[in-house]
C-alpha cells in the first residue's frame, strides 16, 4: 500500500519535469535565484504560459518564490532535483553512444 504512494508521487514527480520549458527553467535556478523578469528573457513563450509552468514547479515543491517590491524571486527547493536531472542527462549521453555504436557496427 505504502508503495503504491511512493509509485504514485514518483510518477507525479516525472510528470511536473515531463515538460522542456520546466527543465530549461530549473536549469536557470540552478544558478542561483532569479526574478521571473530574467527568466522569460531567456525563455521565448508567453508570459501567461510561463507563469502556468512557474506553478506547477511550485506547486510539486520544486521551486519556491518571494516577493522584491514588484519582483518575484524564484529559487530551488530541493537542489537535488538538479542531481536527477544530471542522471537523465548522463543516460541520454550513454544512449546516443550506445546507438552509434550500434551504427558503426552496421555499416
Amino acid at each position: 500500500m505504502a508503495d503504491d504512494i511512493v509509485v504514485k508521487l514518483t510518477a507525479e514527480l516525472f510528470k511536473t519535469l515531463g515538460h522542456p520549458v520546466r527543465i530549461k527553467i530549473l536549469h536557470m535556478l540552478s544558478q542561483g535565484e532569479l526574478c521571473v523578469c530574467n527568466m522569460i528573457e531567456e525563455i521565448d513563450i508567453e508570459q501567461s504560459n510561463f507563469s502556468q509552468h512557474l506553478g506547477i514547479l511550485k506547486r510539486q515543491g520544486l521551486i519556491d518564490s518571494r516577493k522584491d517590491g514588484q519582483r518575484v524571486i524564484y529559487w530551488i527547493a530541493y537542489p537535488s532535483i538538479i542531481k536527477l536531472l544530471g542522471v537523465a542527462e548522463q543516460i541520454l549521453s550513454e544512449q546516443i553512444g550506445h546507438s552509434q555504436s550500434l551504427l558503426k557496427f552496421l555499416k
